[in-house]
């Protein structure tokens, strides 16, 4: 897991490579709502492009993660369906059901049941590299995704520039990166973290929860401000050295944000010993994010050094899917 972590700018690099020769048609019908959907690590990057293009778009932007579509889903609406394997099963079946719908399909994998279809179909597709595990290929999905809307002229090309310059403020800054998430991890080990950030980059706290739960093997939870200010913050009101409170923090962050996030700091220390701030570098959002996932991802290897955990294997997951497999309905 360590060198597929150290290898993510080479993804993000490749990645941009493979788009730039993707082959997307034009839709049949004006596109009035687009909608990206699957799970887990070929789940998330849908997550944060609706953050990184939501100042730009024009039409309602949704991201699906069940095996059924929403009734509005129909042949005016994009449908990426993302499964890195190509053969997740709430995928296909969604994939199914924009068919049905006559959706104008785009699909991203790696190969598997999915690309079979698209073939099948004549859905325009781009498959990327497999044999690694979908977490790790977030890549490869993100920047499928930013390319296919902007081939679409649903965004403009602005994205490759910031891409390019995350790639090179990751690279330049990797020693540093490292460092500091090997802090993090030790001052997480043997917690329970509690992720905060503000909504817009609510996606990057899913995505380092989800690489606790599966690298880390740990629970955790997170939230948003200020939405967690109306609800959660009054949950806490039991101290215990389990707890550890962890903002992702951004120096753009709405002035009223940060405001909030420090009055919170005051009450949670209360019961939290363990308050750790992570600031993002970049100048713009999918600088900042890519930052923080970047930083966050190795915070999550560490913490499975540390709890002497394999981070790469998933054998619950691996039991669930067998399960059903030879389960009937």
């Amino acid at each position: 897991m360590d060198e597929l972590i150290a290898g993510f700018t080479t993804q993000l690099r490749e990645a941009i490579t493979i788009a730039k020769n993707a082959k997307i048609t034009p839709p049949a019908f004006p596109i009035t709502n687009i909608l990206v959907t699957g799970l887990g690590g070929s789940g998330i990057g849908g997550n944060l492009v609706e953050e990184f293009i939501a100042d730009e778009l024009r039409v309602p932007f949704s991201v699906n993660k069940d095996y059924f579509l929403p009734n509005h889903v129909n042949k005016n609406t994009l449908v990426i369906a993302s499964s890195y394997s190509g053969n997740t099963e709430e995928t296909l079946n969604a994939l199914n059901v924009a068919i049905s719908r006559k959706a104008k399909i785009v699909c991203i994998s790696s190969g598997g049941k999915m690309i079979e279809l698209a073939k099948q179909h004549g859905f325009d597709h781009i498959i990327v590299p497999g044999g690694n595990p979908p977490r790790a290929s977030l890549g490869y999905s993100l920047v499928q995704q930013l390319y296919t809307l902007h081939y679409l002229h649903i965004i403009p090309n602005q994205f490759e520039q910031e891409l390019n310059k995350a790639v090179d403020l990751l690279d330049s800054d990797e020693n540093n990166i490292r460092l500091e998430a090997k802090k993090i991890a030790e001052k997480l080990s043997g917690k329970i973290p509690a992720i905060y950030t503000t909504t817009p980059y609510a996606s990057v706290a899913v995505r380092f929860r989800q690489q606790i739960n599966e690298n880390s093997k740990m629970l955790c939870w997170h939230h948003v401000i200020p939405e967690m200010n109306h609800n959660e913050l009054v949950g806490w009101k039991t101290k215990s050295e389990r707890w550890a409170a962890v903002f992702l923090r951004n120096e753009n962050d709405y002035s009223r944000n940060r405001q909030r996030i420090e009055i919170n700091k005051k009450i949670i220390a209360e019961y939290c010993d363990t308050i750790v701030e992570i600031y993002s570098k970049g100048n713009s959002h999918i600088e900042r994010a890519l930052y923080l996932i970047h930083l966050t991802d190795w915070v999550s290897f560490y913490l499975a050094e540390l709890n002497s955990t394999d981070a790469v294997e998933v054998k619950v997951i691996d039991f669930l899917k067998n399960s059903l497999a030879n389960a009937k309905g």
